[in-house]
C-alpha cells in the first residue's frame, strides 16, 4: 500500500464520510487513492480551495463527524487558513491534508514551493510533515489528527512521478543553504563553452545584456522583464527537446524560472556546468546542480555580439517559429494560443500585461515576439509560487498602480478567473481600471491534460478529479457585476475584440475546446520532431 491509499484507507477507518478535494497536481496520488475509494466515501471536488474548506468545514459542523480537505502545494494551502481558524475557535473537526513538493526542494525557488510546515501555527491540535513513501508516518498522523476535537494539518510530500506509483522514495532531507563555491562579479572572462542564459521572473535587462554581451542564446520567460533585443530564442522549449540542447555545455540562471519542465531539466542536469545568478530571491536551483554562484554588475554599453553558436539557435528559432505560426494561421477553429498570439500581438510600448498561471503564460511563452528594446512594456505574473488564486485583483492593482500604461490587459484561464471573481467588485466612488481582461474558457482545467495525470489511462476519472467542468454562463455573471463582456469563438472574432477596446473594466470571453489540449500539445512538440 502506497503512502495516498494508506491515507484513505486511515480516513475511512476513523469513520470520514467526506472529502473535499480542490484540483492540483501535486496532490494527484491523493486525488486517485479518493476516486477510487468513492464507493467507501463521498467526494466532493471544489475549484476554489477556500470554498472547498469552508464546504468541508459546514459539513464537520452538522455531521458531527470529522472531514478532510486536500489541495496541492503552494498558494493552495494558504486559502484553507480562514477556515481552519474558524474551525480551531470553534472547535470544527477539520483535516487540511495537504500535498508538498519533497522536503529537498524547500530553499531552491523550485515552482509552487514555500514552506508549508506549521503554516497554520497553533491554530491546529496536530500537525505532521509526513517524508515521501512514509507510510506508518502518514498512517499515525491521521490517527492522531481524527481524535482530536478540532482542526489538524498533515502535509505529505510527494515526488515525482506522480501517477502509478507511491508517490517517491522515503528520505529525502531539507536543503540548508544554498551552495556558493564561487562569487564573482563582472566583468567576467567566460571561456569557449557553448552557454544559454536562462531568464526566468523579474530576471531584469541584466539577463539579456549577458547574454547579448557574449553571444549566448537567451532563453527568456514572458513575465522576465528580458525578452527585448537580439538575442532571444522565441521557441527555446520546444528547441530543448532538438539535438541543440544535447550540445550545451553551460547555462546561466538569472530570476525564477519556473513555466516549463524542458526548462527545469535543462538547470538541473549534472553533465554540464550550471551557474547561478544572486538575486533579491537567492538562486533557483530545483536540481541542486548549481557549482558556482555569481553577481552582475551594472551592463554597461558593451556591443552585441553574435557568435556560430549564437546563429545556430537563431536559426533554427526562425524556422520553428515559421512553423509554429503557419499551423496557427491554417487552424480555423479558436485556439488557446491564437488568443495568447493576438494578446502579444496588441501589446504597445508602455503597455501593461498581467497573464494567469497555468496554460495562458505557457501559451503566450510559444508566442510572444521579441519586443524592441526601449518599449518599456510590462509583464507580470504571480510566479512567486505561480498560483491562480487573487489574479483578477492583482491584474486590477496593477493597472491602477502602473496609470501611465498605454494599455493594460490581463489574460487568463476560466478557473483562474472564477477563482477571483470578487476582484470584479468594485464599489461606487471606487478607483476603477481601464482594463481589458481576456479569459480563455474551455471548461475547466486543462492544464492537467498536458500533464501525466491527463493520458488515456485515467480518463474514467480525469473530470472529476482535474478537469472539473463548470458550466458557468460568464455572461450572465459579467452582467451580474455591472462589467461588459464580449464572446468569441473564432480567430477573426478575437483579433477584433482584442483591437477593440471599450475602456474601462471589460472581459473578452474566449470560447476553445478542453477535449483536445492534450493532442494539440503534442502536435506542437511535434513540430520540431523531424530535426532528430
Amino acid at each position: 500500500m502506497n503512502v495516498a491509499e494508506a491515507v484513505v484507507a486511515t480516513l475511512v477507518e476513523g469513520g470520514v464520510e467526506h472529502v473535499v478535494l480542490a484540483p492540483g497536481s501535486r496532490s494527484a496520488p491523493l486525488a486517485f487513492a479518493l476516486h477510487a475509494a468513492q464507493d467507501r466515501l463521498t467526494l466532493h471536488t471544489r475549484i476554489d480551495e477556500r470554498s472547498a474548506a469552508y464546504l468541508a468545514l459546514g459539513i464537520s459542523k452538522t455531521s458531527r463527524k470529522p472531514v478532510a480537505v486536500v489541495t496541492t502545494s503552494g498558494t493552495a494551502t494558504a486559502n484553507l487558513h480562514p477556515a481552519v481558524l474558524e474551525a480551531h475557535h470553534a472547535g470544527v473537526r477539520l483535516i487540511a491534508l495537504t500535498a508538498d513538493r519533497p522536503a529537498a526542494l524547500r530553499g531552491t525557488n523550485a515552482n509552487q514551493t514555500t514552506n508549508q510546515v506549521h503554516l497554520y501555527g497553533d491554530a491546529v491540535r496536530h500537525f505532521a510533515d509526513v517524508a515521501p513513501g512514509d507510510v506508518a508516518s502518514a498512517v499515525e498522523a491521521l490517527r492522531i489528527a481524527l481524535s482530536e476535537r478540532g482542526p489538524s494539518h498533515v502535509n505529505v510530500q510527494f515526488e515525482e512521478p506522480l501517477v502509478g506509483t507511491t508517490g517517491g522514495r522515503a528520505g529525502s532531507e531539507p536543503l540548508g543553504e544554498q551552495r556558493v563555491e564561487t562569487k564573482v562579479t563582472e566583468p567576467l572572462n567566460w571561456d569557449e563553452q557553448r552557454t544559454v542564459v536562462v531568464a526566468g521572473d523579474d530576471a531584469g535587462m541584466r539577463a539579456r545584456v549577458l547574454a547579448e554581451q557574449n553571444g549566448w542564446p537567451l532563453f527568456a520567460e514572458p513575465t522576465s522583464g528580458s525578452r527585448t533585443g537580439t538575442h532571444a530564442i522565441r521557441t527555446y522549449r520546444l528547441l530543448l527537446a532538438g539535438p541543440l540542447a544535447d550540445r550545451i555545455e553551460r547555462v546561466i540562471v538569472c530570476g525564477h524560472p519556473t513555466l516549463s519542465r524542458p526548462v527545469t531539466g535543462l538547470i538541473s542536469r549534472t553533465d554540464i556546468e550550471v551557474v547561478g545568478v544572486a538575486g533579491t530571491l537567492g538562486v533557483t536551483d530545483p536540481g541542486h546542480a548549481v557549482t558556482r554562484t555569481i553577481e552582475l554588475g551594472h551592463p554597461g554599453d558593451a556591443p552585441r555580439i553574435s557568435t556560430p553558436w549564437l546563429e545556430e539557435w537563431l536559426a533554427k528559432d526562425a524556422e520553428l517559429s515559421e512553423k509554429l505560426d503557419a499551423f496557427l494561421d491554417e487552424q480555423q477553429e479558436l485556439l488557446p494560443h491564437h488568443v495568447a498570439r493576438a494578446v502579444a500581438r496588441a501589446l504597445p510600448d508602455e503597455g501593461l500585461l498581467v497573464v494567469g498561471a497555468s496554460n495562458p503564460v505557457r501559451d503566450l511563452d510559444l508566442v510572444v515576439p521579441r519586443y524592441r528594446v526601449g518599449g518599456r512594456r510590462m509583464v507580470i505574473a504571480n510566479r512567486g509560487l505561480a498560483g491562480i488564486d487573487g489574479t483578477l485583483s492583482t491584474a486590477v492593482g496593477a493597472t491602477i498602480g502602473r496609470p501611465r500604461s498605454s494599455r493594460s490587459i490581463a489574460l487568463v484561464g476560466d478557473v483562474t478567473f472564477l477563482h477571483d471573481t470578487n476582484g470584479l467588485q468594485i464599489g461606487p466612488g471606487e478607483q476603477r481600471p481601464d482594463l481589458m481582461i481576456v479569459v480563455v474558457n474551455d471548461d475547466g482545467g486543462s492544464i492537467f491534460a498536458s500533464l501525466e495525470q491527463g493520458a488515456p489511462e485515467y480518463a474514467d476519472s480525469f473530470d472529476k478529479l482535474f478537469g472539473t467542468p463548470h458550466g458557468v454562463d460568464l455572461s450572465a455573471l459579467c452582467a451580474a457585476h455591472g462589467v461588459p463582456h464580449r464572446r468569441v469563438t473564432t480567430p477573426p472574432e478575437m483579433e477584433e475584440a482584442i483591437a477593440s477596446p471599450r475602456g474601462g473594466l471589460e472581459v473578452v470571453e474566449a470560447v476553445v475546446r478542453r477535449d483536445n489540449r492534450r493532442d494539440l500539445d503534442a502536435t506542437i512538440r511535434g513540430l520540431i520532431a523531424q530535426d532528430r
